[in-house]
């Protein structure tokens, strides 16, 4: 009896299709290791989508890598306004001390904003950074608790700064490849910053001094954008690379390699396997329908539902396959607020969800007053 029952079970069995969990789009478990150093990754910006992953959270020092946290800083003063590219910095003592990259400036030397961060995007300036942190937050122990407290926003768990500019490291000075990539995508947001990344060659100081770029993709590699380079004796040599190919923007992050050839190609394993295998979705790739939702008792009829990322992965051929569906009520009730939750649209290739994204209400929408509501319902009838 037992046998028969068994028998019966393994035709039912054989007689069902077995439906295995649908396959991601993105597969990080690669056979091939393409980076030659300790940690490594590969991040799409828009999404923060992780393509490539080699000990990625990896406690490492980062040498002037650390100069991207700078850099985000820098840009965030910028653009709220605390400071102005045409400012003047003048040198302290402090700063004019750094050794290492440098640009050699003097104490009570005084360069814009402008010059500063191009010194620290071209060259590394390691004065130079000093000297921004200064002017930003008045000292430069100031400067590194907000860097610290900005990486810790981020998300960053395994970074822990001493100093703006990755010198004299020691032990409390660290990060990993996956804070790196977080950091270098937050500065991206700024796209001013590509005005000084992608500069090969300038100069300061009206031409007497030149500047030649650190990061060598800057020059060799086809969309290269970004970002920073890092090399000491602890650090080895360090590069968070970022490169731009047919709206897909990528940041590949490699943590002490053993030489700086070995770093630029790694860097280069890296976004040449990204943009051979993937591709990004956004809204210039799709037409999503997102029309107005009724508003019961409402100081406005009506609520504008909008998507706040949009952004996603496939893999390369995928883009054109994507289906959307929109799951939205017909109405909501007041009260309303901006950026609550109203619905989410789900997007599938080939009966596959590949991504899902939250809508939300595009304005604030307060509860209607009942004598406005009586206004309103009875100038409505009157003009029936």
């Amino acid at each position: 009896m037992q046998r028969i029952v068994s028998v019966l079970l393994l035709t039912i069995f054989l007689a069902y299709p077995v439906f295995a969990e649908p396959a991601t789009q993105v597969d990080t478990d690669v056979s091939t290791q393409l980076v030659k150093g300790e940690s490594g990754i590969l991040m799409e910006a828009s999404s923060g989508e992780v393509l490539y992953e080699w000990n990625p959270d990896k406690r490492l020092p980062i040498a002037s890598v650390t100069k991207t946290m700078t850099m985000l800083l820098i840009m965030e003063a910028l653009d709220s306004g605390k400071i102005h590219f045409e400012d003047m910095v003048t040198t302290s003592e402090n700063a004019a001390s750094m050794g290492g990259s440098q640009v050699f400036l003097e104490v009570g030397e005084q360069m814009s904003v402008e010059d500063m961060l191009k010194a620290i995007a071209v060259a590394s300036g390691n004065d130079a950074a000093v000297a921004m942190a200064e002017h930003i937050a008045g000292t430069h122990e100031t400067f590194v608790e907000k860097m610290n407290e900005r990486a810790a926003e981020l998300g960053c768990t395994n970074t822990h700064f001493i100093n703006c500019n990755g010198l004299d490291e020691t032990a409390e000075h660290y990060s990993s490849a996956r804070d790196v990539a977080l950091i270098s995508r937050e500065l991206l947001r700024h796209p001013k910053i590509f005005d000084y990344t992608t500069i090969w060659m300038d100069t300061l100081r009206g031409g007497q001094f030149g500047l030649s770029n650190t990061n060598k993709l800057i020059r060799f590699y086809k969309g290269a954008n970004g970002l920073k380079t890092g090399s000491t004796s602890a650090a080895k040599y360090c590069l968070s690379a970022t490169a731009e190919r047919d709206g897909m923007q990528l940041i590949a992050v490699v943590l002490a390699a053993p030489s700086t050839a070995e770093r630029f190609q790694s860097a280069s394993a890296l976004l040449d396997y990204g943009f051979a295998n993937y591709e990004v979705v956004s809204s210039e790739n799709l037409y999503l329908p997102l029309l107005p939702i009724a508003v019961r008792g409402g100081t406005e009829i009506c609520v504008l539902p909008k998507l706040n990322d949009l952004s996603f992965i496939v893999k390369k051929g995928n883009r054109d396959k994507v289906e959307t569906s929109i799951n939205l009520p017909d109405m909501v009730s007041a009260p309303i607020r901006e950026g609550e939750v109203l619905g989410e649209v789900t997007f599938t290739i080939d009966g596959q969800e590949v991504a899902k994204r939250e809508i939300c209400a595009a304005t604030e929408i307060t509860r209607i007053h009942p004598f406005a509501m009586y206004l309103r319902v009875l100038t409505k009838w009157l003009t029936l």
